[in-house]
């Protein structure tokens, strides 16, 4: 295992902080109902194809768009349920920073592991709004790039050799040719048997491909015990770990990546780590620049990851739920509070023949 990084390079983690004026930022409620009519469009079937097709493809457009609301969000309607994040434009403006803070993080590059400039095709679990497949895919344009998610939120205008399609990563894969390379990130939550998803991985990979997995750790933690445990912070993740759980999708299994992709048969297995501060505390100026995106990314995180839990596995109302939430913001705006998370990145290689 490598030492833990810093942003774009290994640095340690200041543990003074700097007193910074801000205001919380108290996300807004509203959320656009409207369905784009390219994504209906993109669906609905040509009236000369008769009844009988078009009534196939209404069920499909109903079954990916049919959005289910609730708590004011809109989520997915493909696999209803099984996953608890919302996927409005709320949802996907948190989703596009987030992907600009792992750029932050790992200095501008999409990847760590060791691919080759030469790949032919590449396989992104999970992509939500498709930014890493589309920016891997303008880096690599030999390479054919297939994205999957269980939502319609991807782009229309995209680089030739991407290819997005609604997926159930859980289900069985089906691929007609093997990859090079296969990328998961930001998974936490969304899994129920991790185990099982990389030996689909190592399956569905060529011998010499790679595998690369990344995520925070759910958990916020300090060098010099700043937090205090009866925080609402506190409260907020240990209640998120418990609905996670119960709901049987581990949120915290970042620091498991590297022992999944061993027993999964991987060799060469690297597991990098990076200290992310949660609110602009540091002095050092890179991590103090790093935890201005993280300080909005947290702020816009904590109502998506919560509200379908804790409503619907810890039966909270939404009077208990925006109490606790509230007080959460006041912790992260909180500079006395030296709060950071880690980044695991786990990358390994399938053996050659």
């Amino acid at each position: 295992m490598s030492g833990i990084n810093g942003p774009g390079g290994t640095q340690s983690l200041p543990e003074s902080a700097l007193d910074l004026d801000s205001t919380v930022h108290d996300p807004q409620d509203d959320v656009s109902d409207d369905q784009s009519a390219d994504d209906t469009s993109m669906l609905d079937a040509d009236s000369a194809l008769g009844d009988d097709t078009a009534s196939e493809t209404r069920s499909i457009t109903d079954s990916v768009l049919g959005y289910q609301y609730e708590n004011g969000r809109r989520y997915h309607a493909y696999r209803a349920g099984t996953y608890p994040m919302p996927n409005d434009e709320r949802e996907q403006e948190r989703m596009d920073m987030q992907h600009h803070i792992y750029l932050l993080i790992n200095g501008g590059e999409l990847c760590e592991a060791p691919i080759p400039p030469q790949l032919d095709r590449v396989l992104d679990i999970g992509c939500g709004t498709g930014k890493w497949a589309i920016d891997f895919a303008d880096h690599h344009p030999e390479a054919e790039v297939l994205a999957t998610d269980l939502s319609v939120i991807q782009p229309y205008w995209i680089p030739p050799n991407v290819q997005f399609e609604i997926d159930d990563a859980e289900e069985d894969w089906q691929y007609h040719s093997k990859f090079d390379y296969i990328h998961i990130r930001s998974m936490g939550g969304s899994i129920s048997d991790w185990p099982r998803l990389m030996q689909q991985a190592y399956r569905n990979l060529n011998p010499g491909g790679w595998i690369e997995v990344t995520d925070f750790e759910a958990w916020a933690t300090t060098d010099d015990n700043s937090l205090p445990a009866g925080s609402a912070y506190v409260e907020f993740q240990e209640r998120l770990s418990e609905a996670a759980t119960k709901f049987g999708k581990v949120m915290n299994i970042s620091p498991q990546f590297k022992s999944f992709v061993e027993n999964a048969g991987f060799q060469s297995v690297v597991e990098n780590q990076h200290k992310a501060p949660l609110s602009p505390w540091p002095k050092d100026p890179a991590f103090r620049n790093l935890g201005r995106y993280m300080y909005v990314q947290m702020l816009e995180s904590i109502e998506p990851y919560s509200l379908a839990l804790f409503s619907r596995v810890l039966k909270w109302q939404p009077e208990k739920i925006q109490a606790l939430l509230a007080g959460v913001r006041e912790d992260l705006n909180n500079r006395d509070y030296h709060m950071y998370s880690i980044v695991h990145c786990v990358y390994g290689q399938k053996p050659q023949l």
